[in-house]
């Protein structure tokens, strides 16, 4: 199971990071306590894991999960426009936006509160939320979504052993502060850039409104007293063609989303009169390329679900559909081999077939591997580990092994002041001698 948090802090009931004062600065001690314990609809769901399969026959959820794309809500501009306007700068010649004049959330004055800028709504930035006094601290979040993922149960979601909505957690349940206190905010948007001469980072909103009505952009500048940086990390794809463009990722819901919607649509298709043998075998392939907690945890939820509910749901293809996990090394590689052999026990015994190889291409219905061999499929899961996001890479800050943010030992970025990096998207600097702590398991 992957628990994709902090590379550099660990999920101990209570943590304390003091900073010592800065060479260049005035005694100053900024003291951080973050205690997260596990939201409780995980905990209450987790005990009901299979309750929830039925729901992916429904005519109701079938009907979500179609490929019909919604209509667009009328009104969506002017709630994002009264949302937004404040701190927002305006499109020029859009006359929906005249009244978002350019604008920044400006520094804190002497008698206000220290502002806290968080980046990232991930484990590391909701731990760092969840623990920070608003009576302290007015806290500002800044994050594309308005929700943590509770990333090791979303294979689960995949295949409706649980549902979406018990693996996100709302931030203003995780800090309400953010949703009541009256300097503290939570900005639908990603960060673009970061002044640290000024203490302002530069941010455009993330409307989420697709169709021939696409609302605009809107950019504005966020002042901060502290910011710590906890943007996270993406899927790696090796520079591979066609990754992007034909597989499916597993870190957040839509991407689970997307997956269910997918295996359904074949598992009805797969079914029509007319469709050849080869086809049919080709929908209801599903290959997922990675051998690591993520690409196994998936494939044994899939297996399970082929074996449970396909069968008797699906008696027509049952003898079609199966699973094949692509790995270039061992299994579990940095697990204890122990562990290694279990886990390649109960997927071989649940009809998942292991196959050793590097991907080097991926076309829409087949991919491609180093030893030139084709892999048809119907369903392309890609989990081969993370990487440095494009906006951790443009930062002109030190960088450490793997293009990470290098922090100290406190977590603070080197030769700036006042900005700190936690989770996947930090690494030690290799001057402070210690190693970077893998993302997984109990040590995140």
């Amino acid at each position: 199971m992957e628990m994709v948090t902090g590379s550099v802090t660990r999920c101990d009931c209570h943590v304390s990071i003091i900073s010592p004062p800065l060479p260049s600065q005035t005694t100053e001690r900024f003291l951080i306590s973050a205690t997260l314990s596990t939201p409780r609809n995980f905990r209450r769901h987790r005990l009901h894991r299979r309750r929830s399969t039925a729901t992916m026959f429904r005519f109701g959820s079938l009907m979500k999960n179609s490929v019909a794309k919604p209509k667009r809500i009328t009104g969506t501009t002017n709630l994002l426009l009264t949302s937004l306007s404040r701190f927002s700068t305006a499109s020029q010649g859009d006359p929906l936006l005249q009244e978002a004049q350019p604008s920044t959330l400006g520094p804190t004055k002497p008698d206000e509160k220290p502002r806290v800028v968080v980046l990232g709504s991930g484990w590391a930035g909701c731990r760092l939320m969840k623990g920070l006094d608003p009576n302290l601290y007015d806290i500002v979040c800044v994050s594309p979504r308005n929700h943590m993922v509770f990333t090791p149960l979303l294979a689960s979601t995949c295949v409706g052993t649980l549902e979406f909505r018990s693996v996100a957690e709302p931030i203003a349940r995780i800090q309400p502060a953010i949703s009541r206190a009256p300097g503290s905010y939570f900005f639908l948007a990603n960060c673009v850039g970061l002044d640290a001469d000024s203490h302002e980072v530069h941010c455009e909103t993330v409307t989420g409104v697709d169709g021939p009505n696409p609302l605009k952009t809107w950019k504005f500048n966020l002042s901060y007293d502290k910011l710590v940086i906890a943007s996270g990390a993406q899927a790696s794809t090796f520079g591979i063609n066609g990754v992007k463009e034909h597989a499916i990722f597993l870190r957040e819901v839509h991407h689970a989303q997307e997956i269910r919607r997918k295996l359904l649509l074949n598992l009805m298709l797969s079914d029509v009169p007319g469709i050849s043998e080869e086809e049919k075998r080709r929908l209801l392939h599903c290959v997922v390329v990675g051998g690591g907690p993520t690409g196994v945890e998936f494939s044994g939820e899939l297996s399970d679900f082929i074996m449970r509910d396909v069968h008797q749901r699906y008696a027509h293809v049952k003898d079609y559909i199966h699973v094949t996990l692509i790995e270039a090394n061992e299994i579990l590689s940095s697990f204890d081999d122990r562990l290694r052999r279990y886990a390649i026990k109960q997927l071989t015994t649940s009809g998942v077939r292991l196959v050793r190889g590097i991907v080097k291409d991926v076309k829409p219905q087949k991919l491609i591997l180093s030893d030139d061999s084709e892999v048809p499929y119907g369903l392309l899961v890609w989990s081969t580990g993370v990487g440095p996001s494009p906006f951790v890479s443009s930062l002109q800050l030190p960088k450490a092994p793997g293009g990470r943010i290098g922090i100290d030992e406190w977590l603070r970025v080197p030769s700036v002041q006042d900005v700190f990096s936690i989770g996947d998207c930090s690494g030690f600097v290799e001057s402070t001698g210690k190693q970077v702590l893998p993302a997984l398991a109990q040590v995140s």
